[in-house]
């Protein structure tokens, strides 16, 4: 029988090019995912070769090719092998043109993107977004390209390299515009981006004028639908600009909206900015309890937020000795916090300054050096108290330094009282003199 038997003759079955494509891709599929189960046993040497078989087994890039790519990429981030990652993931990239879809290599690229965010290593990132971005351009993927330069952004911002970050801004700001320079009104939710990294910038550097152009342009724009994340930065920056101002209405406002944003975004931002608008909220000398907020009121046994609490409770009591003891006692979670640090010689001396006019409210004359064992503070800090007090109007006084007496000026309630009745019968005969003169009127037409 097979002496019968041509080459050619397979037993009535017919096979074409088409059919052995067919076979190689089954054969390419199954090494691959022969390979995944290894990867997913734990056994990464098994995995790592199996992946470089499937690569080997096309005869031209494809799509396979690039799955195992991207499986070898992250295994070898895993392994912490940024090198031989670095490597693989060049060659990824020569099959993002022409092997895989345009959309599937976009979610590939932005995964691993997302999966190397946390590394430490600031020459292994720069190097990895601008691989990146060299590719993107090439292929003209404008979406792509302007997540990862947005990336390296806040990578520069983090390494405090302003200058290296103005020309990426310049870079983002030019793909967020129309050719005639305008601002592409359908590239909003991109030009806030920009702004809330550019802002956080500003904000950094203390130029505290071109943050305020900033965060006003910000809010002008309309024809956006930001992630709440940038809202709650653009808010929090905007804050920070109002507190550097002493504007702690407008600062306690913008640090509310950006705790809503933060927490509708399910950042842990939203307990800082919280206890940022306690600190705004006790600066502006409110009455009014922040944690009464439906929006806060979940947060107030966070164990962040209970130090802040109770910092407002000795703070509306005017009571120094618990507020500087909550100070001493919780000195990490509030003096920790460089923002807050800076306004606590603020708050102290708010506080100090209501115990002094509630000490010296009996007397007309007080030494000095009593003041400071009532505040336990230096006699230097007692004198300038006053001083402030004395030229912002609140007191009428006149400090002795030499006898360390301040002299407080005390009108005479009767004197007070005769001031008061006199005032009342000069307003009393004008009235008389203009009716008088109004019935003089009157009986003249007649």
């Amino acid at each position: 029988l097979a002496a019968n038997m041509s080459d050619d003759d397979d037993y009535g079955f017919t096979y074409s090019d088409e059919d052995e494509c067919n076979e190689d891709e089954v054969d390419i599929e199954n090494a691959y995912y022969n390979a995944k189960g290894s990867l997913e046993s734990g056994a990464n040497e098994a995995a790592m070769k199996g992946f470089e078989e499937v690569i080997a087994m096309e005869h031209e890039k494809g799509e396979w090719g690039f799955k195992a790519l991207k499986q070898m990429v992250k295994l070898l981030y895993k392994m912490n092998d940024a090198g031989a990652m670095l490597e693989r993931y060049k060659e990824l990239l020569t099959y993002v043109n022409d092997a895989v879809t345009r959309n599937y290599s976009e979610k590939v690229l932005n995964s691993i993107l997302d999966t190397i965010a946390s590394n430490e290593d600031m020459g292994f990132l720069q190097e990895f977004y601008e691989t990146t971005l060299r590719k993107l351009e090439e292929t003209k993927n404008e979406r792509l390209w302007f997540k990862t330069n947005l990336k390296l952004c806040k990578l520069v911002f983090d390494a405090k390299d302003f200058a290296r970050m103005q020309v990426i801004l310049k870079e983002l700001h030019k793909s967020c515009q129309n050719e005639d320079g305008t601002v592409d009104q359908r590239k909003g939710t991109q030009l806030l981006e920009v702004y809330s990294i550019e802002i956080q910038m500003y904000t950094a550097q203390k130029n505290t004028k071109k943050l305020k152009d900033l965060y006003e342009k910000a809010l002008e724009v309309t024809s956006a639908i930001p992630h709440p994340r940038i809202l709650g930065i653009i808010r929090e920056c905007g804050g920070k600009m109002y507190m550097v101002e002493r504007d702690w209405e407008n600062a306690a406002t913008d640090f509310f909206e950006a705790f809503k944003s933060y927490d509708e975004a399910g950042s842990d931002r939203r307990v800082q900015c919280l206890k940022y608008l306690v600190l705004a909220n006790m600066l502006m000398e409110s009455e009014v309890d922040p944690f009464d907020a439906q929006e806060v009121k979940p947060f107030r046994e966070d164990k962040e937020v209970t130090v802040m609490r109770s910092l407002v409770g000795a703070y509306q009591r005017n009571d120094i000795a618990a507020f500087e003891q909550l100070l001493k006692t919780h000195r990490e979670q509030v003096m920790g916090d460089d923002f807050i640090r800076d306004y606590v010689e603020d708050l102290l001396k708010n506080i100090r300054t209501q115990v002094l006019l509630r000490l010296i409210e009996p007397y007309t004359r007080i030494t000095i050096p009593y003041i400071s064992t009532e505040l336990n503070i230096p006699e230097p800090d007692v004198e300038s108290l006053m001083v402030s007090l004395i030229l912002d109007r609140r007191v009428d006084a006149k400090i002795d330094q030499r006898a360390q007496v301040v002299h407080i000026a005390r009108e005479d309630p009767r004197a007070i009282d005769a001031i008061a009745r006199a005032r009342g019968f000069a307003n009393w005969s004008e009235r008389l003199r203009d009716l008088h003169l109004t019935v003089a009127s009157k009986l003249a037409r007649a």
